[in-house]
């Protein structure tokens, strides 16, 4: 009888592999260790064309430059040639996003972007980043991010405190976001192949065709999916930079 994972939820679960006590921190989990696979990965893979380009780029040099000059035309579309000193941060999120959320996509891999511990420190990093770099580029000046301009002064404390909210909220959007995407798919995925394997238990073979080819259709919608949350991920923390650099 097949039976490979008792509840959809299951497959978002985080298990020990190997318990290796740093003292500042342990990595003893699939998430972490997979988020150290990915890492190598892209700098492998990324290093490998860099190193030595082909002046007739191959299929897989031909795909990195794409990759770069797309990044690059969003850093300046959205941040302006004041921003491509930070093109690098936009385009290793951008790619990491990207390779954990197409392997999470792998039969009976893991996707570490389902995981909320895993959004969410990307994010706070780098909002706080971000916010170390407006006070740096401003001072103490940076303060009026969260004054709008022709704010009459007797509502500026609330404004101030709705901007102040809405900018803290910021971390949980990008992290919520993505995490949601991922997980809400591969859970509906997963309720869908139960149903097949409920039907083949049962010797009822018929309806199985119809649910492969429902299968089909959202295993594509989710890579595309994929590659929009990577790429609303990467332009929104772009146009978050762009306010800090000019205090929009």
């Amino acid at each position: 009888m097949l039976n490979f994972i008792f509840t959809p939820l299951e497959q978002f679960s985080i298990n020990i592999l190997i318990y290796c006590n740093l003292n500042f921190s342990t990595i003893n989990t699939i998430a972490i260790f997979l988020v150290l696979i990915f890492s190598i990965l892209i700098i492998v893979y990324f290093f490998g064309f860099i190193y030595k380009p082909l002046l007739i780029p191959t299929r897989l040099q031909n795909l990195l430059e794409k990759i770069y000059f797309f990044i690059l035309n969003l850093t300046l579309q959205q941040v302006g040639l004041k921003g491509i000193k930070y093109f690098t941060i936009f385009f290793v999120i951008f790619n990491f996003i990207v390779i954990s959320n197409l392997i999470g996509l792998i039969p009976y891999s893991f996707t570490i972007t389902s995981q909320f511990a895993i959004t969410f420190s990307l994010a706070l990093s780098i909002n706080i980043a971000f916010l170390i770099i407006g006070f740096l580029l401003h001072g103490i000046k940076f303060l009026t991010f969260f004054i709008p301009k022709g704010v009459p002064i007797f509502l500026l404390p609330l404004i101030c405190i709705i901007e102040v909210f809405s900018y803290l909220i910021r971390t949980i959007s990008l992290s919520v976001r993505l995490f949601c995407n991922m997980t809400a798919g591969h859970t509906l995925l997963h309720i869908i192949t139960s149903f097949s394997i409920i039907f083949i238990n049962n010797s009822v073979y018929l309806p199985i065709i119809l649910i492969l080819i429902l299968l089909l259709a959202i295993y594509t919608l989710e890579l595309g999916i994929s590659l929009i949350q990577a790429y609303v991920f990467t332009i929104l923390i772009a146009i978050y930079l762009a306010d800090h650099q000019n205090l929009h």
